[in-house]
Parts: structure tokens; C-alpha cells; sequence
């Protein structure tokens, strides 16, 4: 057993986080329990392309050995071993800062949005701290992304599913945007329809800089527009196809979850998709809205855990929708497809993302969910993961809970058609 500490969700803009200099330092404050075993340190930093300056780490005063350079330009989670000894009782202070005097060599992920924070910064080496005015620009006040740990305790159980308010006027008003053929055929062939209908609304894009909200309407209207806030090019990729795919199943009663992958926690091949219950065959299938696409075997549409047991060779295995053409004049996709979905590559892993209610409540929603390594702690993961790479997130189920069947869902009064 063990227990992570932690005071921040992972909610991380990366444009918006603290830049460390040897002038500019960051400090953690986190209470811990009595411990008389080694602890583990999670840190959600990024260094620069060429940086070649350590980011070093005092420990209640105590200078340990730095974080070396790796993974350039990407906010990636740093695990540091940590002797009991290092740590005391109730307030533990964890310092950083690099050798640089300019904002060119480390960044620490930061969380906005907190009123009193146990995060600090210093414009002075240290001598004086604040807990406000913080991030590169002085604009922000949040929790520095630092998480501990501990064998003494355990992790709380996570909470059941969230779904959306069957009644939310915004799932009318979705519905009513829908095709005729959702609304008729069988089960397989109404969840076919959504996905296509999802997948042909905008073209993929990950690399520009505008991040969507988790919103099904600002969605479809950023991505087809391909301007966002601020007039900027949206980025708008798997998780926003997921997401909306899983709001539209909704609106017409169909009860479906996110699904959050990687091929590591600090990998590049990560995917975000779309879960949907088959009350026939008493099982979660996966859908994807990014491709349009439904991995089978036979006649049978394929969970999650029944592609992982396959191990490669899922294109042949795929049936593919209208959505796939659509989506394919972006080269990204079809090397995509070819590199990282046929050899299952993405699906090492596999998280559930604990809500669907993006309409009612989009503050709990993750603002860049996608851009650095996940670090929400809104993902709900499988618990033979904790003792592997994923133990700086704190909600874990045996793999079995996973497959369950959806409970307290509610499909609303007015599902019928448009």
C-alpha cells in the first residue's frame, strides 16, 4: 500500500507555467506524514531544446543531486527517490531552480486558479517568497505540479462515474443537430453513425496553438472555422473527437466514457477515444472518432482489453468508416494509423477519464489535456499500473472494475429524434 500527497488536479496550461532561472526559484510546500521508508518524488517539468543546466532540487534545505536534461521541449513527469531521512514530520519544503539567468533552461508545470497556495516563487535567489503573481508573465497564483509518494497510508477510492444531466438543455440542442440515422437501425449501426458524424465534422490538428475546450459546440465551430480564441488556429485532435462523441452518445441516451492511452507515461504515442456500452454483449466497445474506426474480431466489435490481448496487426482487423477518408488528407493520420494504432503501440495502458459532464461542469474540465505528459488527476487508472510507471496519479481500480457496466446512467425524456 502507499498514499500520493499532492495539492493541485494537473489542470496545465504550458504556455502559462513558472520559468526557473538561478534568480527565479519555485517552492513546493507539501505535509507529510511520519515515514520510515524511501519516498518518491514526482515533478512535471520541461527543459529547454540544448539545455544543458541541471535543475537542482533542495529538500528542507538540503541540496540532493539535480535532474539531468532529457526529453527536450516537453513537459514530461520526473520521479526522484527520495531517503526518509530527507523528510520530517508535517511541512516539507521542496526548492528548484537551474544555473541560468535567463528563462532559457527549465520550466515547472503550474496549475492557476488556486486562492491561497502552498506554492511560492522567488525573484532573488530565495530571500523573499510569494505565493501570488507567479508563471513567466507574473499574472498567475496556483499550485507548482510536485507530487510525494509514501508507503505509510493508502490512496483513496476513486469516484464512481460522472454523467452529464440527461435533462441539460445543451444536449437538446445537440440532438437536434444530429442525423436522421442516429435515430433509427439497430444499436451498432446508431453508434456507426455518431462516430462517422463526429469524425466528418472538422480535420484533425494538434500543432497550432489555440487548445479547444472540452465542449462539443465551441469544438465543431473552432474546427470547422479553423479559427479560435483570440483568432487562433485551434488545436483540435483525438481528445476533442472523443469528447464530443462522447457528449453526442449521450444526447441520444447511449451510455459512453472517454478513454484515455499511452504507450508510457512519458511517451509520445498516447490516444484519446471513446468507450461505448453494448448492453447485448455485456461489454464496453471501443470506438474511435478520430478514424472512424471499430476494431473486430469476426462479427464481434473488440473492448479495450480484448485489442491489448491482440498485440498488433489491428488495421486488418478494423472496420472503417466514411470518417477514415476524410480524416486521411491529413499525412498525420495515415502514418498514425500505420505507425502506432496497427502495431497497438498506444494502447500499452489504458485510463478512464472520470466524467462526461463537459456541459454542465466545464471548470473540471482539463484546459490542455494532451500537451505534456497526463498529469490530471481526474484519470482513473488500472492498479497493476501504480507499481509500474503511474504512481503520481492517485485513483486506481483492479482491471475487472473497469469492465463492469455503466451505473446510475440515465438517458433523458426526449431521446426519441430531433
Amino acid at each position: 500500500m502507499s498514499r500520493l500527497f499532492y495539492t493541485e488536479t494537473g489542470h496545465v496550461i504550458p504556455i502559462l507555467c513558472e520559468e526557473l532561472t538561478f534568480e527565479r526559484r519555485a517552492r513546493k510546500q507539501l505535509i507529510l506524514p511520519t515515514t520510515i521508508h524511501p519516498a518518491k518524488l514526482y515533478v512535471l517539468a520541461r527543459c529547454y531544446p540544448g539545455c544543458s543546466s541541471p535543475l537542482h532540487l533542495a529538500v528542507n534545505g538540503i541540496e540532493t543531486d539535480p535532474l539531468v536534461p532529457r526529453w527536450p521541449d516537453i513537459y514530461q513527469w520526473h520521479e526522484i527517490s527520495l531517503a526518509a531521512t530527507s523528510l520530517q514530520t508535517g511541512t516539507n519544503l521542496f526548492e528548484f531552480w537551474t544555473d541560468s539567468y535567463a528563462m532559457n533552461s527549465w520550466s515547472l508545470a503550474l496549475e492557476d486558479g488556486h486562492q491561497n497556495p502552498k506554492s511560492y516563487v522567488s525573484s532573488d535567489g530565495g530571500r523573499t517568497w510569494r505565493n501570488e503573481k507567479m508563471g513567466y508573465a507574473n499574472v498567475m497564483r496556483g499550485e507548482y505540479v510536485v507530487r510525494a509518494r509514501l508507503v505509510e497510508g493508502e490512496d483513496d477510492p476513486p469516484p464512481a462515474m460522472v454523467w452529464e444531466n440527461p435533462n441539460q438543455p445543451r444536449l437538446n440542442r445537440l440532438r437536434a443537430q444530429l442525423p436522421v440515422d442516429v435515430f433509427s437501425g439497430s444499436y451498432h449501426e446508431r453508434v456507426r453513425s455518431l462516430c462517422t458524424w463526429v469524425c466528418t465534422r472538422w480535420s484533425y490538428s494538434c500543432s497550432d496553438p489555440g487548445y479547444a475546450p472540452w465542449d462539443a459546440d465551441t469544438i465543431m465551430a473552432w474546427g470547422q472555422a479553423q479559427k479560435g480564441a483570440g483568432g487562433l488556429k485551434p488545436i483540435v485532435m483525438c481528445v476533442h473527437f472523443g469528447v464530443t462523441l462522447v457528449t453526442a452518445c449521450q444526447a441520444v441516451g447511449i451510455p459512453a466514457r472517454c478513454a484515455v492511452f499511452s504507450d508510457s507515461i512519458n511517451g509520445t504515442h498516447g490516444h484519446f477515444a471513446t468507450e461505448i456500452w453494448f448492453e447485448d454483449l455485456k461489454k464496453w466497445v471501443y470506438v474511435d472518432p478520430t478514424i472512424d474506426a471499430v476494431v473486430f474480431d469476426g462479427k464481434i466489435p473488440l473492448s479495450v482489453k480484448e485489442i491489448q490481448h491482440l498485440g498488433g496487426n489491428l488495421a486488418s482487423r478494423t472496420q472503417w468508416g466514411l470518417g477514415r477518408k476524410f480524416q486521411d488528407r491529413n499525412p498525420f493520420i495515415s502514418e498514425w494509423i500505420d505507425q502506432v494504432f496497427d502495431p497497438g503501440i498506444c494502447f500499452k495502458s489504458r485510463t478512464v477519464w472520470y466524467r462526461t459532464d463537459f456541459y454542465s461542469h466545464p471548470e473540471l474540465t482539463p484546459p490542455w489535456h494532451g500537451t505534456t505528459a497526463y498529469s490530471e488527476t481526474g484519470i482513473i487508472i488500472e492498479k497493476e499500473d501504480l507499481s509500474r510507471d503511474l504512481g503520481m496519479f492517485p485513483w486506481h481500480l483492479d482491471s475487472q472494475v473497469f469492465d463492469l457496466p455503466p451505473l446510475n446512467f440515465q438517458a433523458g425524456t426526449n431521446i426519441g429524434g430531433k
